[in-house]
């Protein structure tokens, strides 16, 4: 399932139209990449030779070549996550444009130590570019992570704050032993590998480069398969694939809660807007304020907070007396019974 080609004449000859689940590629970046040490100081003893860049002129018809290929092999509802700088960012989005992918996100990915300049501000980011394939429903895991409930640090939802596009991930440091120029952490490939596939999906790289999306996919259950220009960089790296075990990153996981708000997303009929409305004003007769009256309410009908926000918005506050003479209707509450089940 790996081949020492050029990903496009590859793709042709190796992968059958609506075969793979979902792409995450770091293509090259047109920017003479095999000279940067001479500009940034970099020490690359260690960096393995056999890089291979694209002509800057070359570029344009380059990338649309790989991502028609791209977009043939995605299965309907499949994802891709194309990983940029930004000189060549544009010719990107261009062949994007051209074909019938969808935009779903753009995405920043801030990391640490960026590239240090005097004259102009410092690079500290890449783009991720995320789109799919329209035909099926995408695979979209939003509780990959965190469940509908639960707090960050600051009280606020974890899921919302994982689940923005700005994304803050450290590179990782790579001490001794033979590495490729650019290698993707670990961290940002199963972000993107547990929200956009299921186990025993398969995940492709279009640019191996340090196999790290390969190894990283196989280690969370999935399948794999990707090309690699380079023969040193391909050598190097396929002879460590065996030794990969299928699932072994699972056990390192977290493994979130059960949500609660399982009702979210359900249409809220006549009665059930009766009965929030009703606990809600006794709820602010009882003292509560107006947030945590919405969130007492969230947990009790499992519903989200703008949902409950909606229902309630312009209720008058009432005596305890008075929703109490109120909310007395048993069928109303034999009604709410069979909304919580």
């Amino acid at each position: 399932m790996f081949y020492n080609c050029d990903c496009i004449d590859g793709a042709r000859k190796y992968l059958g139209d609506n075969t793979v689940d979902l792409i995450i590629t770091d293509p090259p970046y047109g920017i003479a990449g095999d000279q940067l040490h001479k500009h940034y100081n970099r020490n690359e003893t260690k960096v393995l030779d056999g890089y291979i860049d694209v002509p800057h002129g070359e570029y344009p018809e380059f990338t649309r070549e790989w991502i028609k290929e791209a977009e043939r092999v995605l299965k309907p509802g499949g994802s891709l996550y194309i990983v940029s700088g930004y000189t060549q960012l544009r010719h990107i989005l261009n062949a994007l444009a051209d074909t019938g992918l969808e935009e779903v996100n753009h995405i920043i990915w801030k990391y640490n130590f960026g590239v240090h300049t005097s004259l102009k501000y410092i690079s500290s980011h890449y783009h991720i570019l995320y789109y799919v394939k329209p035909g099926a429903r995408p695979t979209f895991n939003t509780y990959a992570f965190y469940s509908d409930t639960e707090k960050n640090a600051i009280g606020g939802s974890a899921n919302y704050k994982d689940r923005e596009d700005v994304w803050v991930i450290h590179r990782e440091y790579k001490h001794g032993g033979n590495k490729n120029k650019n290698q993707l952490p670990k961290a940002l490939l199963t972000k993107m590998i547990l929200y956009s596939s299921n186990p025993d999906d398969l995940v492709c790289d279009f640019f191996l480069g340090s196999f790290s999306t390969a190894k990283i996919a196989i280690g969370l259950g999935r399948n794999a398969c990707g090309f690699e220009k380079s023969g040193p960089a391909f050598d190097h790296h396929i002879s460590q694939m065996a030794s990969i075990e299928k699932s072994s990153l699972l056990d390192e996981l977290r493994i979130p809660p059960d949500n609660k708000l399982v009702n979210r997303g359900k249409r809220l009929c006549k009665a059930e807007k009766e009965i929030i409305r009703q606990k809600y004003a006794v709820l602010i007769a009882s003292g509560l304020t107006k947030k945590n009256a919405i969130d007492e309410l969230s947990h009790d009908v499992g519903r989200g907070y703008w949902s409950i926000l909606k229902t309630v918005d312009g209720t008058t506050n009432k005596s305890n007396g008075a929703v109490k003479q109120k909310i007395k209707s048993n069928e109303l509450f034999r009604l709410f019974k069979e909304i919580k089940k």
